[in-house]
């Protein structure tokens, strides 16, 4: 079974758990929280380690979410080590999140600027977008700061870009000219 079908299988049974005990903000925070200490390699290669044996790697777990998260996400950890499933923890997370999203109807907006956005720009980016109706009732958005757009911004949403850089429209006209065949003769 490929990887994407079981973690996006195990990550719909814990939003359908967390639905159902009326606990889905509550596994949302616990995950992040996992998710955040997944960027620790050595928890990381921990989890992905054929070597070490499912009660030591439910020993760290216990040791280190025990008192840090929910008891519903810390028993499914337990269920998916138990089940030799725990090298796919982090696509597990990673899938969560994005159910979630689309259960709560959230769209992910990348925004990259020259510099850093201020929240009047950002407002009216994000009432553009709504009102555009390419991105679901809420968003989620995320930005980023890349000088060498020199300025402008590109905008990401699932698999859609719209760029409006600087650099974006200095590189189209260069492409323009160097095609240009037509040379004027006097």
């Amino acid at each position: 079974m490929s990887v994407n079908r079981i973690s996006s299988r195990y990550a719909k049974s814990l939003l359908d758990l967390a639905i159902e005990r009326n606990e889905l903000d509550a596994v949302k925070a616990d995950v992040d929280q996992f998710v955040r200490a997944l960027e620790s390699r050595d928890l990381y290669l921990l989890l992905k380690s054929p070597i070490i044996n499912a009660s030591k790697k439910q020993q760290i777990i216990h040791a280190v979410f025990d008192q840090k998260i929910g008891k519903t996400l810390l028993a499914f950890l337990d269920i998916i080590i138990r089940k030799s499933r725990e090298m796919y923890m982090p696509e597990i997370a990673r899938d969560f999140v994005a159910q979630y999203k689309s259960h709560k109807k959230i769209s992910t907006v990348v925004i990259t600027t020259a510099v850093q956005p201020d929240a009047a720009f950002l407002a009216e980016i994000q009432k553009k977008l709504l009102a555009s109706k390419i991105t679901m009732d809420q968003l989620d958005l995320v930005t980023k700061v890349d000088p060498s757009l020199i300025g402008g911004f590109i905008i990401e949403v699932g698999d859609k870009l719209y760029d409006a850089s600087i650099a974006h429209n200095l590189d189209s006209f260069q492409k323009e000219f160097v095609g240009n065949q037509y040379v004027k003769s006097f």
